[in-house]
């Protein structure tokens, strides 16, 4: 994330025209912000190891709630981020005998299978790799739009697979992330797989990924990830 934040605070500094046509060296002047840039998401980096907060995930199955675990978070000495489940562990039902409890472990198997490709699959996404945004763009599949509002979006086509995009938004007047969408598929392209993160703002100007939302839609999966209760960590 630290990286792709990088890449696009570049593109927002340096302006549209610039971003997508400059492939072949760098300007000093481009240089110099891409340093300021490069030392403001240090300081935000840095700032987020101040805090804990809490991580609340919900999964979810045809509108059916299947899971819903909440977990303390901050920052440890190494800088990863270090997770307390909080409450009881979730119980195990128990399955009927027979036939019944034969075809119920066959669907939880099966469920179980495709939530392990599902998330092979995001792995892709999530962290993303800068090489794979460069050959993008070097392909000339990577488009940039603004809107009236500020916000400026910039996609990526064929990042992973053919036909997916990965599409980031930006604020330009602050020079934030605010979120980014991946839309790709499974098997094939109707077994299709959304990935949203939404970024917000502390008070005190640190930028945080406030949700992540990741679904399929033919098998109504939805996994919900918020978080929240950002504050300082003793």
């Amino acid at each position: 994330m630290k990286t792709l934040l990088l890449t696009i605070l570049l593109a927002v500094s340096i302006g549209l025209p610039t971003a997508l046509s400059q492939q072949n060296g760098e300007s000093q002047d481009v240089k110099q912000k891409f340093a300021q840039l490069k030392q403001t998401v240090a300081d935000n980096r840095a700032k987020l190891r101040n805090y804990q907060w809490l991580e609340t995930t919900e999964v979810s199955i045809k509108g059916d709630t299947k899971k819903d675990e909440q977990k303390a978070c901050h920052y440890g000495p190494d800088g990863q981020v270090q997770k307390t489940r909080l409450g009881a562990e979730p119980t195990q039902k128990d399955l009927p005998g027979g036939l019944r409890g034969k075809m119920a472990k066959k669907k939880i198997a099966e469920m179980q299978d495709y939530m392990t490709r599902l998330k092979g699959l995001i792995s892709h996404y999530a962290p993303l790799d800068p090489e794979k945004l460069q050959a993008s763009f070097n392909a000339g599949k990577a488009v940039m739009s603004a809107s009236s509002t500020g916000v400026a979006s910039l996609t990526f086509s064929d990042y992973y697979k053919p036909g997916d995009k990965v599409t980031f938004g930006f604020d330009t007047a602050a020079s934030k992330l605010t979120n980014y969408d991946v839309n790709s598929y499974l098997d094939d392209q109707k077994d299709v797989v959304t990935l949203t993160n939404q970024f917000a703002t502390l008070p005190d100007n640190t930028n945080y990924l406030e949700q992540t939302v990741l679904t399929s839609k033919s098998k109504e999966i939805e996994i919900k990830t918020t978080n929240s209760n950002y504050g300082p960590y003793q």
